[in-house]
């Protein structure tokens, strides 16, 4: 696959009354064509910031970032200009023109390209196919739910073909059943047009749902990056486990006691390897939570596990669901 973005030791220092703020640190990493790419981190992790200097909204004082192999800190604002029309962006907030009809909002960068009225109005219209609004077409955004808002805001990014669409927090101010709608449509516009796709959000569940890969940013540096399912199942950082697993309201019920986080796929679910912890080994645990969840498409499952307070026993425990092809990971108290 090309690679459309590379980042290389990316900083970011802000001066602020005389004081400066490093906002990113040494950031280095690689989105490539046609990914559905996640950057997640907490409030004030420096995602936002990150991802505008994908499209130069913000300079970087340190490092590099280029856009299909242009390093954009080379260009000038006419180039940038031209690099900008190839990566579009839609926000939490819609950024909807509100005295504009919508067919007339999503024809808003057609006109700015000074596209003819005729063909920017059958181009707008595909796009409203493509987000189901097109008997909307004639609303105007005070009278559309936030959810048909942001379908709204989609077809106006989609209207000048880009290459690539930011999705900035697009989802956080919609409840679950629109959010999962509209990241069911950007799935969709994925796979159909093979568009590359960037999601900054601080909700794993976004990530988990239509993400190939994910950077997590915490106090301005990359903490973690890869696959998303690698990262669900083995999260190596403390930042990817609290946004992976975020919150253990269990503490152990004896101090020599320990708790244990397993993960397992669909394939494995209809094993009854607790049963068979039992019956081969005698040993028993206590289950404080268990639920299940798509990780990109594929079903997986976690428990959360105490065990006992014997320590050759747990060690004994920890083994049999490791080469039972189960990941094993200590949960924390909470």
């Amino acid at each position: 696959m090309a690679e459309v973005f590379r980042l290389d030791k990316v900083s970011k220092t802000y001066q602020n009354d005389g004081k400066e703020f490093e906002a990113l640190r040494d950031v280095s990493l690689s989105i490539e064509e046609g990914q559905i790419y996640g950057i997640i981190g907490m409030s004030g992790a420096g995602k936002s910031t990150l991802v505008r200097t994908l499209n130069r909204l913000e300079d970087v004082t340190g490092g590099s970032v280029s856009f299909l192999g242009q390093d954009l800190s080379k260009l000038n604002a006419k180039q940038i200009r031209k690099i900008r029309q190839q990566i579009a962006m839609i926000f939490q907030s819609f950024n909807l023109l509100g005295q504009r009809t919508v067919l007339s909002n999503v024809e808003q960068p057609l006109r700015i390209a000074k596209m003819p009225r005729a063909k920017r109005r059958e181009k707008a219209l595909e796009m409203l196919k493509i987000v189901g609004l097109s008997e909307k077409q004639n609303e105007y955004p005070a009278r559309l739910s936030g959810g048909q808002r942001q379908r709204v805001a989609i077809a106006r990014a989609l209207a000048a073909d880009p290459k690539v669409l930011l999705c900035d927090e697009a989802t956080s101010a919609l409840d679950p059943k629109m959010t999962g709608e509209i990241l069911d449509l950007l799935k969709q516009i994925n796979q159909e047009r093979k568009l590359t796709i960037v999601i900054i959000t601080h909700e794993m569940s976004v990530v988990e749902k239509i993400c190939d890969r994910v950077a997590i940013i915490d106090n301005g540096e990359l903490a973690e990056e890869g696959e998303v399912k690698e990262i669900f199942e083995n999260p190596s950082s403390e930042a990817a486990r609290k946004l992976v697993f975020p919150s253990n309201p269990f503490d152990p019920s004896g101090e020599d006691k320990r708790l244990i986080r397993l993960v397992f796929d669909g394939l494995s679910a209809s094993r009854p390897f607790i049963a068979q912890l039992v019956e081969q080994t005698g040993k028993k645990v206590n289950i404080l939570s268990a639920n299940t969840k798509s990780v990109g498409g594929i079903g997986y499952g976690q428990m959360v596990l105490e065990l006992p307070d014997d320590k050759e026993d747990q060690e004994q425990i920890i083994s049999f669901f490791k080469n039972g092809g189960l990941n094993v990971q200590e949960v924390k108290k909470a």
